[in-house]
């Protein structure tokens, strides 16, 4: 058995990595940290895990983490960089579910998240924990960087294209829309009901912090540095986030059977049939992206669209799925849950 602890279990990915963990077969979880809330009862803030996880908040000053075979954490930017090189430096291995150390050039990092950094030997080291592009790199990383939840599912969208050098990549466009729970758990007007419901807007069009990790691992899939408008919206509802990908074609293909064959062998990347149009519902709760691609009017744009779960293939789901892949497990263990409906 695995022995793993959660830092800051307390937030939404926190609690998405612990329903899925306790349902993990190979997984044993030995701690759950959280400052603000140390000493309660983790079915006492969740009742969902009610009999599953039968564990109290610690306090990661006092947490035994260093018995840990893996740690995740699920806590906001900034803290993963001070805490973790501890941890590995004891032979823990780590992922983090927050930005720390996903972009490799420190100093853009830095710019976009406005503090600076704290371990930037460790970015260096880091693998991104997009298994569909880094699998080999991921088995034996030591600190895996899980990517966000707009990368995933633009990147997902985008890479057999760009892969295939079948589009032009100096003008990409990136429409996404993402659930309120993308925002994260804590007390912010613009995600209060009455704000949310009932209401849909764009945010960060002048930039968003998720903009370098895509350019960067677009960049990366493309071979050259890529042009990419990225723009991001707020939906009125919890989960699920849909990215409606737009390319200049500069090479004639069948572009559905190209998906088709690039992600045959992904068991999380589920192409739908031509003409399709996926909903954020179909993948609720489940570590899928689901894709499909058109070619309005047979012209010269294509339009790829992707959606996945935030909180699962964006985040806790994508978690648990690199470290499969970092323990030798079945890569779909503890994963295979359906999706929700309604």
């Amino acid at each position: 058995m695995v022995k793993v602890g959660i830092v800051g279990g307390t937030g939404y990915t926190g609690v998405e990595l612990l329903r899925l963990l306790a349902q993990h077969p190979g997984v044993e979880i030995v701690a759950i940290t959280s400052r603000g809330d140390a000493g309660t009862a983790v079915s006492g803030m969740f009742p969902s895990l009610r009999g599953r996880v039968d564990f109290k908040f610690e306090d990661p000053a006092f947490a035994n983490l260093k018995a840990c075979d893996l740690v995740f954490f699920a806590t906001p930017n900034g803290v993963a960089m001070q805490q973790a090189p501890e941890l590995l430096d004891a032979g823990v291995r780590v992922v983090d579910l927050a930005a720390d150390f996903r972009i490799a050039d420190v100093a853009e990092w830095e710019k976009w998240y406005a503090m600076r950094h704290a371990s930037p030997e460790w970015v260096a080291k880091a693998v991104y924990g997009l298994p569909e592009v880094n699998r080999a790199a991921i088995r034996d990383a030591r600190l895996v960087a899980n990517p966000g939840c707009y990368p995933t599912a633009v990147q997902l969208g985008f890479m057999p294209l760009l892969g295939s050098g079948l589009i032009s990549p100096e003008h990409l466009i990136a429409d996404a829309k993402s659930g309120v729970s993308g925002a994260g758990r804590k007390a912010e007007v613009s995600s209060l009901f009455s704000e949310a419901s009932d209401n849909f807007r764009a945010y960060g069009v002048s930039g968003h912090r998720h903009l370098p990790e895509i350019r960067q691992g677009l960049s990366r899939i493309a071979g050259l540095p890529v042009g990419l408008t990225f723009v991001p919206h707020l939906t009125p509802v919890i989960r699920g986030i849909h990215a409606t990908l737009y390319a200049q074609i500069k090479g004639d293909a069948d572009f559905q059977a190209l998906y088709e064959k690039w992600y045959v062998d992904e068991p999380f990347v589920d192409v739908m049939p031509a003409n399709s149009h996926p909903d954020t519902r179909s993948v609720r709760a489940a570590n899928l992206c689901r894709i499909a691609v058109h070619r309005p009017q047979d012209g010269a744009t294509l339009v790829v669209l992707s959606v996945i779960d935030n909180l699962v293939k964006g985040a806790a789901g994508q978690a648990v799925q690199n470290m499969n892949i970092m323990f030798g497990f079945s890569e779909t263990d503890g994963l295979w849950q359906l999706p929700v409906l309604p």
